[in-house]
């Protein structure tokens, strides 16, 4: 069954990412690469790094940005790296 279409207001970045990932084929390509940039977003939204308890509590630093977390931020650079040069 289709989805019915969703209105929504975007940046221009956001409109980008957007009809980039559309512009893909349908197919196993395409469900991996959404599959891998929900996870990335989930990371970058609630990091969970390793200064994460097991039951969920903060590094202890509760004046830290994960923003500027080395933990989140050499993830980052590691899938970077890994990345084509455009």
């Amino acid at each position: 069954m289709a989805q019915a279409p969703l209105t929504l207001t975007v940046s221009p970045d956001e409109h980008r990412m957007l009809t980039i990932l559309r512009d893909l084929p349908e197919g196993p390509l395409r469900d991996r690469i959404q599959q891998l940039l929900t996870q990335l977003l989930e990371i970058a939204r609630n990091p969970r790094c390793g200064g994460y308890q097991a039951d969920g509590v903060p590094c202890g630093e509760p004046s830290a940005d994960c923003g500027q977390c080395p933990e989140v931020s050499g993830q980052l650079d590691r899938l970077e790296a890994d990345l084509p040069k455009a």
